[in-house]
């Protein structure tokens, strides 16, 4: 579960990327597992496509 924190200092993506790694991490997704799509989760946290995509895009890169 993605949980926002607008009180928190880091940016939403960054927020949103380390939930996911999280999940990842601790066996809660497991490998192969499909993400949601970049909309549907933006609709879900009401926040821009935009930040699930960075967010996604930087998971991609460290290998998750």
């Amino acid at each position: 579960m993605i949980v926002l924190d607008y009180q928190d200092r880091r940016p939403i993506y960054e927020q949103v990327k380390d939930d996911l790694r999280r999940l990842v991490v601790t066996g809660a997704m497991q490998p192969g597992e499909k993400l949601p799509s970049v909309r549907e989760l933006a609709v879900s946290l009401a926040i821009n496509p935009n930040t699930i995509q960075r967010a996604y895009r930087e998971l991609e890169t460290e290998g998750y």
